[in-house]
């Protein structure tokens, strides 16, 4: 099924349908950005280096101006990425937990 602009949809079902196509690629590409957390967190030493506060910083930075740059809310775009970017970091540091408690036994 082709994909429709918003202006060309006519009814709610066809809002809806191109809703859920929408849904199903920002999970996809979620998936795939974790797919890099997931690696990260194996190049980090400790739970300290999940935290980088400069880092954090550059992405909400960088997502600010591109969703400026397509007459997105940046402060939508901003909050999406500080509860995605908290949410990976509770990960990677409970990864390193984990990680440096099973080193330390060996």
């Amino acid at each position: 099924m082709p994909t429709r602009k918003a202006d060309q949809c006519e009814s709610m079902n066809d809002v809806r349908v191109e809703i859920d196509r929408i849904d199903r690629a920002l999970v996809d590409l979620i998936c795939e950005r974790f797919s890099y957390v997931d690696r990260a967190w194996q190049l980090k030493n400790s739970p300290a280096d999940a935290r980088v506060p400069w880092r954090i910083q550059q992405v909400i930075d960088k997502v600010r101006a591109r969703a400026e740059e397509n007459d997105l809310p940046p402060e939508l775009v901003e909050a999406l990425w500080r509860q995605m970017i908290g949410w990976f970091i509770q990960y990677e540091e409970e990864k390193l937990g984990a990680s440096n408690k099973t080193e330390s036994k060996e």
